[in-house]
Order: C-alpha cells, then structure tokens, then sequence
C-alpha cells in the first residue's frame, strides 16, 4: 500500500538521522546496541562483540517480526505528531503529548534497527503488505488530517492516535508472550505501560474538547 510504503520511507529516514548521531557518541558505553548503520570502512566488523552480541540464540523470530512491524508502525505516529504539531491554535495538552511522542518513538526506531541489523535482517518486511500492523491509519486518514483544521483537527488526531496506540498495544503484547530478546521484551512492556497512560490522557482531552 502507497501509506505502508511512505510510511516504512519516513521510519529509514528517521532511523538514518538519528543514526548519525548514534554513531558519534562513545561506543561500549552499558546497555546501549553497538550501532553499525552499515557505513562502508567504519569499524563495523572490528567493534568487539561483548557486551550485547545479538546471535541467533539471543533473539527468535517473534522479535524480528515486532522490531520490522513496530518500526514502521512508531515512524507514522512520529508522522502525525508533526502535522498536529505544525498546526497553530493547538491545546497545550495536545501539542505537549505530540512532543513526547515524537520524543519517545523516534529514537526507539533508531534503537529497533540497530537490532535488525546486528541480527543480519532486513529492517522491513519483505511484502511491505503492513499485514498485522494493528492502527495504522490509512491515506485518506492521514489527508484528512494533514488538511484539517483547528478543533477537527485536534479531535481528528486524537481518536487517530487512540486507534493507532491500541495497535501498538496489541503488537507489544504479542512481544511480552512470544519473544526472546530481553531488550525487545522490555520495550514491550515500555510500550504497554507508556501508550497506555497516553490513551487515557488523550481521551480526556478528547472529551473536553
């Protein structure tokens, strides 16, 4: 689909921008992914494995799947953040709650692709189908949001961004029962408790609008 495809073009963006910083900060340092965005003559292959070697018995295909749908699936949310954001006249409640969408699931793409590429996987899925990526919204959703305006605007962006959390939801879920990869497992329950809360806070605000 042409939104499945904009959508995955947005998450390589993000992942690839935020990855330049990633490589410019101290390697080795505690939990973080060793991160290798496959620059050509960079010490890719000479970065010791220790502290987080991604192997095959590290992780199964439950995490593979979650990372390469969640990707996908953060870097829209991240999209519609910036529309509403980029709207004036916006409650504050609203706009403070894109800030930190936008704050929270642009580097946990960044964090989701250094796995897939320390697992040797493509950082999307091989159909682009967006089969089982729960809440996306559509093109037509995503126009109609882009062009409307003031209350329409912010009641349309919040029972998108309802929608589109309970998605991730269910995608976590499926995470916290099926994966392996501690990290994985953990943003799983990050994002449960996180979206959450969210959707909470945003159907108060939808009702006082």
């Amino acid at each position: 689909m042409n939104t499945t495809l904009k959508t995955l073009s947005i998450a390589a963006a993000l992942a690839a921008s935020l990855g330049l910083a990633g490589c410019a900060a101290t390697p080795g340092s505690g939990n973080s992914m060793p991160m290798d965005h496959g620059s050509p003559g960079t010490m890719s292959s000479s970065m010791p494995a220790a502290p987080l070697a991604s192997t095959a018995a590290d992780h199964n295909q439950a995490d593979v799947t979650f990372a390469q749908m969640m990707i996908p699936h953060h870097a829209q949310a991240v999209e519609m953040s910036g529309i509403i954001l980029a709207k004036p006249g916006m409650p504050a409640g609203l706009t403070a709650l894109a800030t930190r969408i936008k704050a929270a699931q642009a580097p946990e793409i960044e964090q989701m692709t250094g796995w897939l590429t320390g697992w040797n996987v493509p950082t999307m899925m091989a159909d682009h189908s967006g089969h089982g990526m729960s809440g996306m919204v559509d093109n037509a959703g995503i126009d109609k949001l882009t062009s409307a305006t003031g209350t329409e605007a912010a009641r349309l962006f919040l029972e998108q961004m309802i929608g589109h959390h309970e998605g991730a939801i269910d995608m976590a879920q499926q995470e916290i029962s099926a994966g392996r990869f501690p990290e994985a497992v953990k943003l799983g329950h990050d994002i449960v408790d996180a979206q959450q809360a969210e959707i909470t806070q945003m159907k108060q605000l939808l009702a006082a609008l």
